[in-house]
Order: structure tokens, then sequence, then C-alpha cells
């Protein structure tokens, strides 16, 4: 086995901070510059027209509450394995989320995550950051499918013969999960992961759950009061239905975290498209939100990765 000098590990350490940190903030820059549905002259009137103090400071408080329910739901989750200070669990989404900007999907993330644990952890912290993304996205889902069946009860975007196509779609997959879930891949079934899952505590799961949904909360109104500070007069439950729609429909599309507001923006040009808003409106907000809940966190968290000290061990 070839023996690395420590010299050459810690500059290619430094190296591959450089290049995730570099990496995330081109990506930001060339999505930002090369956007050219962002009118930045209406944007700068704009926001110069509806600037005020207030505005400023709820849309950021909101932007720091839906990362901190984040940081405290991983907070929550490593708990299974050992007590987790809020600093570091703080360093360790931050910094797994900037690590994770280019990948797709946020795979990268947990890659992230695992590297600020010991080696013989590393499939522990893998299990609870699935468990940390997955009730998210079952969040998402729930709330995603009550939002389009109201959203096509007023629109009629799909027929009633087409609804049940796609539920009995669902109840098909449904019925072929339950029916192989004791089939073994590689050492891994369903009944072993669901096993594993009923390992954690129900007092971690019902806190994890809580979180979830008060985070999902956040930044779906988060999203709704952009709207109303924009002047976008529409009925409460109609443009809370479109915005669950349209975080459903994003999310389901394989993506880059530094592609999420081009996706999300375009999902939601057709759903508010419908609901009569401006086109470059729904842009702009879709990039702020971008802005606001990733772009932000990612600049904190590069602090971080330029910072870390890997736990592995050899």
């Amino acid at each position: 086995m070839i023996s690395v000098p420590h010299k050459a590990k810690q500059f290619l350490v430094l190296l591959i901070k450089l290049l995730v940190v570099g990496g995330a903030f081109y990506f930001i820059y060339d999505q930002l510059a090369g956007n050219d549905k962002l009118d930045w002259i209406k944007f700068r009137d704009l926001v110069m027209e509806k600037k005020s103090f207030g505005n400023i400071t709820f849309i950021l408080f909101l932007t720091f509450l839906n990362r901190f329910l984040e940081i405290l739901k991983w907070q929550n989750l490593v708990g299974v394995i050992r007590k987790n200070k809020l600093g570091e669990a703080s360093k360790q989404v931050l910094g797994a989320l900037t690590a994770g900007l280019f990948t797709p999907n946020g795979i990268g993330e947990y890659a992230g995550k695992a590297l600020f644990f010991e080696k013989s952890l590393a499939k522990k912290i893998v299990f609870l950051n699935l468990i940390c993304n997955g009730i998210q996205m079952l969040l998402t889902i729930v709330f995603g499918i009550f939002g389009l069946m109201y959203f096509n009860a007023k629109f009629g975007i799909i027929t009633g013969k087409t609804v049940g196509i796609l539920f009995g779609i669902l109840l098909l997959i449904l019925i072929v999960l339950f029916f192989t879930k004791k089939i073994n891949v590689k050492g891994y079934s369903i009944e072993k992961l669901i096993h594993k899952i009923n390992g954690i505590p129900k007092r971690i799961h019902q806190k994890n759950i809580l979180l979830g949904l008060g985070r999902y909360l956040v930044f779906s109104h988060q999203y709704y009061f952009l709207f109303l500070i924009f002047d976008v007069e529409i009925p409460y439950l109609l443009l809370m239905a479109a915005i669950a729609s349209v975080y459903f429909l994003a999310s389901s599309l394989p993506t880059f975290q530094f592609l999420d507001f081009a996706v999300k923006g375009s999902v939601a040009v057709y759903f508010f498209g419908l609901l009569g808003v401006n086109e470059w409106i729904v842009v702009f907000i879709s990039t702020l939100m971008w802005f606001l809940n990733v772009v932000i966190p990612v600049v904190i968290g590069s602090y971080f990765v330029l910072n870390f000290k890997a736990q592995w061990k050899s």
C-alpha cells in the first residue's frame, strides 16, 4: 500500500476544500448572472419600492428559522448515537449543505455529514440523514397531494379518470413493495430498513416529525409572505395549495441543489400563471427563496468547510 506523506495529505485536503467552496460560489454566480428571465432593473426598482425594515427582518427571521429547525432535527437524530451540541450540529448541517450543492439531489450531503464523525459511524450517519431527509420528503408529498387535489378541483388540470389511474399506480407500487419487502439485495431489504427505523426511540421520531412539520410550514409560508409583499392577492388556501403543489412536483424531479430555484421556478411559473401572477414576479420570488434558503446557508457553510478537520481514521 502506497504511503502518502503528511504534508501531501494536508495539501490534498486543502485543495479539496477550495474546490468544494470555489465550485459552490461559481455555480451560485453562474446561475444568478446567467438567468435571462430575471429583469434586474425591475428587481432593483421593486425592491426599492417594497423595502421596509419590518419586511426584511421578518423574511430573514423565517430564513434563520427554516435552517435552525433543520439543525435541531439533525441534533435530535444524532442523539441516538451520542450527544451532539448545537454548534456541532450547525457545522455538520451547513458544511454538508455546501458539499452537496452541486451533487444530484444533494447526495453529497450524506458523505459531507459522515466526514464529521468517526469512520466506524459512517453507515449510521448516512442512515440517520436518510431519516432526516425522509420525513421532510414525506411531509412534502402529503401536503403536495392535498394541494394538487385542491388546485385541481379549482382548475381541472387533470381529469377524474387520470386521478384514478394515478392512484391505481400508487396502490400497485404499495402492493409490490409489501410482497417484496423480504427480498434481500446485497444484504439489504425493505423489512430490514423498517426494523432499523423502528429501532429508533419513538420520542426521537415524534420530535423529528414535529420539527419537520414546523420547517415545512416555515418555508411554505415564507413563500406565501413574499407573494403578499409583492402585492399578489390570491385567497390563502388557493395560494398555499399552489405552493404545496410546486414543492411536491419540483422535489419529485432529479436535480442539483444549485439548480433548485430553476426547477421550482419553472414549475411555479405554470401553476401561478394559472392564477394570473406575472411570470417575472414568480421567477424572482423563486430565485429569492433559493438565495435565502440555499445561498446564505452555503456561504456560512463554506466557512465550516474551510475549517473542517476530518474525524475519519485510517
